[in-house]
């Protein structure tokens, strides 16, 4: 669904927020709240801070409503036929979007204003059933129209340009849309909200049940309207017709967004339809969306696994904004770890193979899938086959959708699970989706990143498949390669590889004090750090190992892991992998990209092949990927 670009100015009268300057620092704004409730309960007088805790509750359910429709628009294995925009959200709506609770802020000063001024509101009973009816009434006959008329008011040419073009600035639906609002909008929010709530308690009827019930109920309306996901069957407005005046669907509220002259209601359609504004195409767009039983297929798939229980929380269903950032160790995570234990013991007994994010790169679709097995469990005796079983049926399932390429991340193509992938190959011969591990397009970062001028290296993990493959290529550049290896059958085996006139390069060493001299060290296996106090002063680490080496050496440099940067014509990546910035995914997984964009119809499995680095590598380069500095 495409949408206009729309700007305007950030210089109109209450268009910014009065705290927008504190960052973090904005949630200090609650703490006399904090503070009051908290002294009440240790001296005993809860009472005299009740409606401060009632006022702090409810920010903390209103919240949870908003969280909870974010992970449920952010599961796209869930939803991913019944999405309206096809699009993924990008790094810059988010951050646009990240101080999107700045309303609870203003509410929260709203309400505690109103209660200082009327102290008798805090007297108001739990239940009056006469009110729900009398706000459900004032809602109706005021609010609805009030919201209409102000949204009307605010597309118009000026007032749009000056401040409802924020709220439009955002590409693709979330429920966090719905609060990306200037300070003005927000404040002709609160009348629109105020005016039920207060009415009711001015004739008498008022009740902490209802002020419960309506802020509750109108938040997730709210967010319903924004997810981005036609969470109503059509059958349902077949059967009951009037409903389509009085629920605002998901897609309806998409139409507004993507034309921008239609469909300007709150919660309740008829008013559109009293006043001529409802887009014709409303709900016949919503018939085909809620009824649509397939999506794209993806052109390429990245096969990911879980590294760790703590890091399982850096996904766009549990916190977007976290996931939009590279995973670092939260003290706040902490708190999730019961439920992440949890959810690991679950997926370890029952789950399938899940669709985590997507993008789009110069027009093919782009997707991560994931196993759902953690990083410790591929070292499990008794967990090999079943975590093969799992590989094996993503990979006939995306054989069977029509997937050209599938790539195995990290230990999905651990050479003692499946031999990088060539149990898979041999089983499946008649497979059309290619099976890609991507480490050709390792080989070649790391390689690259070794200055021409250097004649000597120190290799680490040397008679592992990568130590196998730069071992090879940096004897036939004429580089003296000291193969850290205990097993001369091993390095014999891989010496013989090489043409007769580069054997000479390649070199056994069994300690590390072998590279005393050199400066140049590759690691693919982990290094201590008295193994790092081998290395002579101004050495630079290369490494492939995972995890990366700690660096412990001040007089050294350190490299990262191989990774690759995307093109910047990306579309939809809003994402990072696991610890890696924005626009940056591992290397195997650029390989497998690399792979699908050049339509080649092999497989890229088991041993690496040192005369394609150099085609890899040249491919990569000519799609716009780069690698990391």
């Amino acid at each position: 669904m495409e949408k206009r670009e729309v700007c305007g100015t950030k210089e109109a009268p209450f268009f910014s927020w009065p705290w927008e300057n504190l960052g973090k620092f904005k949630y200090l704004l609650y703490a006399p709240l904090v503070a009051k409730v908290g002294c009440g309960y240790y001296k005993g007088e809860a009472k005299d801070g009740d409606w401060c805790f009632h006022v702090l509750n409810l920010l903390c359910l209103r919240a949870f409503v908003h969280q909870l429709w974010s992970s449920y628009s952010c599961m796209y294995f869930l939803n991913r036929t019944r999405r309206i925009d096809q699009r993924g959200i990008e790094y810059s709506q988010i951050d646009s979007e990240w101080h999107w609770d700045n309303f609870f802020i203003l509410q929260t000063a709203i309400a505690s204003f109103v209660m200082l001024s009327f102290p008798s509101l805090a007297n108001i009973p739990i239940w009056d059933f006469r009110g729900f009816l009398c706000c459900f009434i004032l809602h109706i006959v005021i609010s609805e129209p009030l919201y209409y008329w102000l949204h009307r008011l605010l597309h118009t040419s000026d007032l749009f340009h000056k401040y409802h073009w924020l709220h439009h600035s955002s590409k693709v639906l979330h429920p966090f849309t719905a609060e990306h609002l200037t300070f003005l909008e927000h404040l002709l929010l609160c009348v629109v909200i105020g005016i039920p709530l207060l009415g009711t308690a001015a004739i008498g009827f008022g009740s902490r049940r209802l002020m419960y019930g309506y802020l509750l109920i109108f938040d997730f309306l709210r967010c319903l309207g924004y997810s981005n996901v036609e969470v109503f069957p059509s059958q349902m407005f077949n059967t009951l017709p009037f409903l389509r005046h009085l629920i605002r669907t998901p897609t309806y509220h998409s139409l507004h967004h993507s034309e921008m002259d239609s469909n300007f209601c709150l919660f309740m359609p008829f008013f559109d339809e009293l006043w001529k504004t409802q887009n014709r195409k409303s709900w016949e767009l919503q018939r085909a969306i809620s009824s649509r039983k397939t999506s794209r297929v993806p052109d390429f798939v990245f096969l990911a696994h879980v590294v760790d229980v703590v890091s399982s929380v850096h996904a766009s269903f549990v916190y977007r904004s976290f996931n939009s950032l590279p995973f670092s160790v939260k003290p706040y995570l902490l708190t999730l770890w019961p439920g992440s234990y949890v959810t690991m013991l679950l997926m370890w007994a029952k789950s399938k193979t899940f669709l985590f994010s997507f993008y789009h790169l110069h027009g093919k679709l782009c997707q991560t899938w994931v196993v759902p097995r953690y990083g410790f469990q591929y070292f499990l005796p008794f967990a090999k086959e079943g975590i093969n079983k799992q590989i094996e049926d993503a990979i006939l399932r995306a054989d069977k959708l029509g997937v050209k390429v599938i790539s195995l991340a990290a230990l999905n193509k651990n050479e003692a699970l499946n031999g990088g992938g060539v149990l898979f190959t041999n089983k499946h011969p008649n497979l059309k989706v290619r099976v890609c591990h991507g480490n050709t397009l390792t080989a070649a970062v790391i390689l690259n990143d070794i200055p021409k001028e250097v004649d000597e290296v120190f290799l680490t993990g040397a008679t592992s498949k990568l130590g196998r493959v730069i071992a090879l290529y940096l004897a036939r550049r004429k580089v003296k390669v000291m193969m850290l290896t205990l097993s001369t059958e091993r390095f014999t085996k891989i010496q013989k590889e090489a043409p007769p006139e580069f054997q000479m390069y390649l070199v056994q060493v069994t300690k590390y004090q072998a590279a005393k001299h050199c400066k140049t060290w590759i690691l693919g296996k982990w290094a201590t750090p008295q193994e790092q106090y081998s290395a002579p002063s101004g050495t630079h680490f290369h490494q492939f190992v995972v995890p990366p080496v700690l660096p412990f050496r001040r007089d050294c440099t350190y490299g990262n892991l191989a990774a690759i940067r995307l093109p910047d014509d990306v579309e939809g990546l809003g994402s990072c992998e696991y610890m890696l910035g924005r626009g940056i995914v591992h290397a195997c997984h650029a390989g497998g990209l690399v792979h699908s964009l050049e339509g080649w119809n092999h497989h890229e499995v088991g041993a690496i092949d040192v005369d394609q680095i150099d085609v890899v590598w040249e491919a990569a380069l000519r799609h716009g990927l780069r690698p990391v500095a």
